[in-house]
């Protein structure tokens, strides 16, 4: 049998779904009429999981693992320690500044997109993401180091 792309990537959706729904296990799921805090987590685990199924049994029509250009690997890398990053900072720096440098980082750094622009796209997408979320849903964001 010839490994093919989407075996793996499949079966990596497979196991983070089941790591994933074993670290959320402690999350009550309650009923409809009444949910719990875990019953979308446990949900879209469940729906991660699902398509990862659906991957593994269609692999079939996929290229082989073997022709994958690998020659995108350090920007995949970069990608994933800023993302890293910004997931450590965002309680302790709160919504505002994680997300802004974050947008900031991802843009000017690793795009290499220009740095005027960059910061107006960054600043921009958060303050409305502020105004959304934070104001007209009044989700609770972590302040952070700001005092709003």
């Amino acid at each position: 049998m010839i490994l093919k792309r989407d075996h793996v990537a499949g079966g990596a959706f497979i196991i983070a779904g089941v790591v994933l729904y074993v670290i959320s296990g402690d999350l009550p799921f309650g009923t409809i009429s009444m949910p719990g805090a875990g019953m979308m987590p446990k949900l879209a685990i469940g729906m991660m999981m699902l398509f990862g199924l659906v991957l593994v049994l269609r692999a079939g029509e996929s290229p082989p693992l073997a022709t994958l250009d690998w020659r995108d690997l350090g920007h995949a890398a970069r990608v994933v320690v800023v993302a890293a990053a910004a997931t450590a900072l965002y309680t302790a720096a709160g919504f505002l500044v994680t997300m802004t440098l974050l947008i900031f980082v991802l843009l000017a750094l690793v795009e290499r997109k220009n740095v005027l622009r960059a910061a107006a796209v960054s600043i921009g997408v958060v303050v409305i993401a502020y105004l959304v979320f934070g104001t007209f849903l009044k989700s609770p964001l972590p302040q952070g180091i700001l005092w709003f």
